[in-house]
């Protein structure tokens, strides 16, 4: 290591400050949560696989059915004996009240997934007079048509001929011919979306159509019909903006594109082939960036590019979709990818949190040893190009393999885990942990922040340019990877004046809300944010008195609820009156009472309120309405997030683990006392 103290930490952390309501610990509220934590612990141990690993199901929303259906019959394998079961299940996602298909429960109609699972049915043989269908087709007139859709499923509208290329936004191959420190390189954009630019520069080029017969398309969805024949970019009121000068600069490619002024285009696409065959070599990888936008559209790519459905990379697409796959009696959901590393980076935490060690608990030594065989030691890669300094290769990602893409949240995580499960007994975990730590420090954003996956700063104006209306051109520095980035560098001895940790600090002081929460990249939302940095902070061991720390507690008792629990909808990303207001959650639940107990400690009775509530609303029995199991709690909301605004995701681990972890971290504190 370099600058900053080194020590074992693993058993402490900075001192919380008291609070001025503290209350004596109920002997029985200290039971109950023993018992509680007990049967949780039985439950997540029993999920844990012989491999060492857990990897509970991902959910998503109706996009992940839509779009594959729609994918087979853009590549002609409509006959898919699948894809009847996949309509089964899309047809239950409807919300029956209004004909839609949503984001997250209780969220607002969604007119590109409404749009996209419409069109799937109907490929499907459902009757466009059908109840469900005319519900959905009014919804979709009354937003303003299928033409309101997003990119990504004007993509799909114009390879199966319901919509003119030039209504969808150019993605030039050109692009990655450009020079390092041209400002659009796309090293500057996020991971994930170079994983869906690379492929779809190949079908924005070679504008592949699969002409339907007439009444099979969705002419009906249009209020402008002139959408299948003509351009028709909206472009912004203002006359000189951003928007308008990429939709200037879109319109000049299509021109260039029509009278095959593209010089460069073949060494251009060439370039992006041979990028999406590294990235999506075995063992390595589960796929371009081994989540599903990525492995649907290297398959449109590759058939663009000529290849067979039989050749290797596009079998080993479609056989990397195929097991993204949940068949259920009748019916098959998909997962967007999988996610052992930070289920079992997060399980193995929680279980130190009870003061499980990898030398006494053997379900805890095999998720280490598990943990430390996935460290990204023998590929280089994206995150090299941005980086300032030589640092061997390290890191964690998120899924089974996908060594391309280590992120730093992920590391942190592992980092945490293999450290405190370590206690100094298990030196192959420690040294790993400690490799990451390397890795992350060389991961720090000039503002003092961690992204998710490149070392970068943010580019406002990247997110004018027309293909990126998915919300997520960029990956800045965001409040919670540096939370618990912060957290892991506490439980690694790393103290408050390391220059490091000062400039982190300072990132988060700077995104406070005025609230004095923080904003949630990568969970729902401003609960998820606060917990990250609030434990963050206290683990460094950064004063919890301060006034701007003290803000951030007010403004956890503020939300709390009366029976002591705390929730927050996903609505909040853009409706701001609702920071912290939704239903009920075991995981919120959990990431507020941690933070509350970082900043008022054990004994504060908004504390044991929100423990309290995780105690009594834990199940005691099997649930076969949910599938829960004993030991484990109800949460059917979304409660972690992929793009704000976009697109969310539920965690079926989230429910288990999060309260395991607080319900530990709570009786150690007081078994301190």
């Amino acid at each position: 290591m370099s600058s900053g103290t080194f020590v074992d930490s693993s058993t402490e952390g900075a001192a919380a400050t008291p609070s001025l309501e503290a209350a004596p610990i109920d002997p029985a509220l200290r039971e109950a949560t023993r018992k509680s934590l007990e049967a949780a612990m039985r439950e997540l141990i029993r999920q844990q696989t012989g491999e060492g690993y857990w990897c509970a199901e991902l959910e998503g929303d109706s996009i992940l059915q839509s779009e594959y259906i729609l994918l087979k019959w853009v590549i002609e394998q409509e006959d898919d004996p699948k894809l009847e079961k996949i309509a089964n299940y899309l047809r239950k996602q409807q919300r029956a009240s209004d004909g839609a298909w949503i984001q997250y429960p209780g969220a607002k109609p969604d007119i590109s997934a409404t749009t996209k699972s419409y069109f799937a049915l109907k490929l499907m043989g459902d009757d466009i007079n059908a109840p469900h269908m005319v519900k959905a087709r009014e919804l979709i007139l009354s937003l303003g048509g299928a033409e309101k859709c997003n990119t990504y499923t004007k993509f799909f509208l114009a390879a199966l001929g319901q919509m003119h290329y030039d209504n969808v936004p150019a993605v030039p191959p050109e692009m990655v011919l450009l020079p390092k420190w041209f400002y659009f390189h796309l090293d500057k954009v996020s991971a994930w979306s170079r994983t869906m630019i690379m492929p779809l520069s190949i079908v924005s080029s070679y504008r592949p159509v699969r002409q339907l017969p007439e009444p099979m398309g969705i002419m009906e969805l249009y209020t402008n019909h002139d959408y299948l024949h003509r351009p028709l970019l909206e472009i912004d009121k203002k006359l000189v903006s951003w928007k308008n000068l990429f939709y200037a600069a879109d319109r000049g490619l299509k021109i260039l594109e029509k009278i095959k002024l593209t010089p460069l285009r073949r060494k251009a696409i060439k370039q992006i082939e041979e990028w999406i065959i590294e990235r999506t070599d075995h063992p390595h990888s589960d796929g371009l960036g081994a989540i599903f936008p990525g492995m649907v559209y290297i398959i449109i790519a590759f058939r663009c590019l000529g290849y067979n459905l039989d050749d290797t990379p596009v079998r080993n697409a479609m056989e990397e979709l195929g097991r993204l796959m949940i068949e259920d009696g009748d019916d098959i959901r998909l997962q967007p990818c999988f996610s052992p590393i930070w289920d079992t980076g997060i399980a193995a935490y929680a279980m130190t949190e009870t003061g499980m060690t990898a030398s006494s608990n053997q379900a805890l030594s095999k998720a280490v040893d598990w943990l430390v065989s996935k460290e990204c030691r023998e590929v280089v890669g994206d995150w090299k190009n941005n980086v300032n300094h030589e640092v061997p290769p390290s890191g964690w990602y998120f899924e089974f393999n996908n060594a391309y893409y280590p992120d730093v949240d992920d590391t942190a995580m592992v980092a945490m885990a293999l450290h405190r499960a370590a206690n100094g007994t298990a030196p192959h975990a420690a040294e790993a942990a400690k490799r990451g730590i390397d890795w992350i420090f060389a991961m720090q954003n000039e503002d003092g922040g961690w992204a998710a996956f490149d070392r970068t700063i943010s580019r406002p104006i990247l997110e004018h340019i027309p293909f990126a209306d998915h919300n997520a051109i960029q990956d800045p520095s965001c409040p919670d990877i540096t939370g618990r980035t912060l957290e892991c560098l506490g439980h690694h001895g790393f103290s408050p004046d390391d220059p490091r940790v000062v400039k982190a600090v300072n990132f988060i002081r700077f995104e406070q809300e005025p609230e004095g929460c923080w904003f949630g990249r990568w969970g729902v939302n401003y609960i998820y944010g606060t917990w990250q940095v609030v434990c963050g902070l206290d683990r460094i061991g950064i004063d919890m008195s301060q006034d701007w720390i003290q803000k951030a507690g007010l403004w956890l008792r503020s939300i709390q609820k009366p029976d002591g629990s705390f929730g927050e909808s996903a609505d909040s990303y853009e409706d701001l009156s609702t920071k912290g207001q939704g239903p009920s959650t075991a995981s919120q639940t959990a990431w507020a009472v941690m933070a509350m107990m970082s900043i008022y400690g054990p004994s504060d009775p908004g504390v044991m309120r929100g423990l309290n509530w995780l105690i009594e609303t834990q199940l005691q029995a099997d649930d076969p309405e949910s599938g829960d199991r004993a030991g484990s709690w109800r949460e059917d909301w979304f409660t972690g997030t992929g793009f704000p605004r976009v697109f969310y995701l539920r965690y079926h681990l989230y429910r288990l683990y999060f309260p395991v972890m607080a319900m530990g971290r709570w009786l150690s504190a007081v078994d301190k006392k």
